[in-house]
């Protein structure tokens, strides 16, 4: 699977950006989507995950109620809707997808395909 990530960019707090992920290759790769970050010096973090059978996703505590992740399966395309956009929201956002039966989609390890990294920057 190749995935295909954009919508990047440099926002202002409280603003709002949408990025989107375009995977193409067989869908059966894609059962679980998500969304994971890191900001400089940081360590990888999960933003949000949604699967393909499930209508509930997701979402880090960080960024619940701020974001929505969701997906179109007939563009097998996830997206994260950001809202309310804080400082500590800045880093480069990376989306991944993976198989069925990986385990705990919290987790990086169970995604075995990455996009290439959009930067999503917040200021003042």
């Amino acid at each position: 699977v190749q995935l295909q990530a954009s919508g990047g960019g440099l926002v202002q707090i409280g603003g709002s950006l949408r990025l989107s992920c375009a995977a193409s290759g067989r869908s059966s790769r894609t059962y679980a989507m998500g969304w994971f970050r890191q900001a400089p010096g940081k360590d990888l973090g999960l933003v949000a995950t949604i699967r393909n059978s499930d209508v509930a996703a997701y979402s880090a505590d960080s960024v619940k109620g701020r974001f929505t992740i969701f997906r179109d399966n007939n563009k097998n395309t996830v997206y994260l809707q950001m809202n309310s956009l804080k400082p500590e929201d800045t880093a480069v956002y990376y989306c991944a997808s993976a198989p069925p039966n990986k385990g705990d989609y919290r987790r990086s390890s169970a995604y075995d395909s990455w996009g290439q990294g959009t930067q999503v920057t917040v200021s003042s």
